[in-house]
């Protein structure tokens, strides 16, 4: 019987559990380690499934093995699981800015490695998750990987593992941007006169509609927004002030400057 182990039962692995048993998943085939007993107690209840603080006892369990510990306790934590991996599974690790090559220095390069990034709206089920595997992930093993990410939200991969830079820097940290974009809304809505509940309510109901419309057209974004935009209105002086502002080379700076940041923290890594 396949069995997906994570390592870390926080916030995110709770997610992909849930997902993966709202998805049909057996609860027996989901086990977790985690060093507290409050946690597992919770994970115990919440999804029905066995929980251990004995990480290799579990690791050598595992089909597919989830690290989702944070990263600057992940050395410390592979490291020890290093002996207890013999029957090969594959690790994921969905830890931001630790490469395949530190991974493949702590557990050997023998093993099938993933690295994951998914963003926070996983944790309601509507998460983007980016993917890249070494060379050694078959097609079970991806199957089992798909099946994980997709319960909680879209997922795909990548060819290069650089290009999960990319993904921090599109959608890992995306949503930040659009809840900073929210509060900007949010607060000068309130300035021009609207009460503050109503200023929030049509900020994230706008938002929501927006991200709908975006989904379900078959129109790229810049269609979408042509059609809202009528030549001489108010949406047209809007986007004039932001094309004027400089908002696209603003958004490119943030941006390259999360992929700058991945980047460090990678080298960090395996230095």
């Amino acid at each position: 019987m396949s069995k997906i182990v994570f390592i870390g039962g926080g916030n995110m692995a709770s997610c992909l559990i849930g997902g993966m048993i709202a998805n049909g998943m057996a609860s027996e085939k989901i086990l977790v380690s985690e060093p507290g007993a409050e946690a597992r107690q919770k994970l115990s209840e919440l999804h029905g499934i066995e929980t251990t603080a004995d990480n290799r006892a579990a690791a050598g369990q595992a089909t597919l093995l989830v690290l989702a510990v944070k990263p600057q306790i992940m050395a410390a934590v592979v490291k020890d699981l290093a002996t207890a991996l013999g029957h090969k599974p594959a690790v994921v690790s969905i830890a931001a800015g630790i490469p395949i090559a530190a991974l493949e220095n702590w557990l050997g390069s023998e093993i099938a490695l993933v690295r994951a990034m998914p963003n926070t709206p996983a944790l309601v089920k509507s998460g983007a998750t980016g993917l890249y595997a070494n060379s050694l992930l078959n097609d079970q093993q991806k199957q089992l990987v798909d099946q994980l990410f997709e319960s909680v939200g879209y997922a795909c991969w990548v060819e290069r593992e650089a290009l999960i830079d990319a993904v921090i820097a599109v959608s890992g940290s995306g949503p930040a941007y659009f809840f900073l974009i929210l509060e900007a809304m949010q607060k000068i809505g309130r300035e021009l006169g609207l009460p503050e509940q109503t200023a929030e309510a049509l900020s994230l109901h706008t938002a929501l509609g927006a991200s709908r419309m975006a989904l379900e057209s078959d129109a790229t974004a810049a269609e979408l927004r042509k059609q809202v935009t009528s030549p001489g209105g108010t949406t047209q002086s809007a986007i004039n002030s932001f094309e004027q502002q400089g908002l696209e080379n603003t958004f490119r700076q943030a941006m390259t400057s999360a992929v700058n940041r991945a980047e460090q923290m990678s080298e960090e890594f395996t230095s």
